[in-house]
């Protein structure tokens, strides 16, 4: 039963987290931080916006590999097939959700649905310590490496990709692609809903599911 849930757990924050990332990008505020790069690498170009998160994602994998400086796992060697499939589904619901909303109200609830969504799907599949999306799995990898909190270096990792993509976007002639207040806000919150999220259900999420270590993260520093 514990597998069961840490399963479920594990599955449910995936598709959590694609929605999120997805709502983000309907909003036509900016993406989230994490995939601005990709994002903006297929707008200057014209590549497919899956393939270039998928090239992102591999180059995270192997950042991981660097990071961690041990023997590797299957679960590291196994964000390479997660990897596509979850970019997949990324298009699967980019075609399934309905374009950006009229009116910046509107827009702006649908960004605070797509941070809340993103943070937790994060948090929870990153928690169940399986599999972990590539996104994830390099935060995570850090925050292991300097010792910090998860939610801190979530904020330190997007604040670094949205400064790269700015960059590449002033080079390319491009400034601001894919870059808006969504982003910015996405940079600041997600990080902080991840921290608030292991805070409030990780022990409990971690008796259920059998988590080693689970009551010992999560706390915010």
């Amino acid at each position: 039963m514990r597998q069961f849930y840490r399963w479920l757990f594990y599955l449910a924050g995936l598709f959590i987290l694609a929605l999120g990332l997805t709502l983000n990008t309907k909003t036509g505020l900016g993406v989230t931080p994490i995939i601005s790069v990709p994002y903006s690498i297929a707008q200057v170009f014209g590549f497919n916006f899956g393939d270039a998160t998928l090239a992102a994602y591999c180059l995270f994998v192997a950042i991981q590999f660097l990071l961690k400086g041990k023997p590797v796992r299957w679960a590291d060697l196994l964000q390479l097939p997660l990897s596509l499939v979850f970019t997949r589904v990324l298009n699967l619901l980019d075609g399934a959700v309905p374009a950006a909303p009229q009116g910046m109200p509107a827009r702006l609830c649908l960004l605070g649905a797509a941070i809340l969504c993103t943070g937790v799907g994060a948090a929870m599949s990153v928690d169940m310590k399986l599999v972990p999306n590539p996104g994830d799995g390099i935060v995570a990898a850090i925050a292991q490496r300097t010792g910090r909190e998860l939610g801190f270096t979530k904020n330190w990792f997007d604040t670094a990709n949205v400064g790269i993509t700015l960059v590449f976007g002033l080079v390319m002639g491009h400034p601001l692609c894919g870059i808006g207040l969504g982003t910015v806000l996405a940079m600041l919150g997600v990080g902080r809903v991840m921290a608030l999220f292991n805070r409030l259900c990780l022990p409990a999420m971690g008796r259920l599911a059998f988590v080693p270590a689970a009551r010992g993260e999560g706390t915010a520093e």
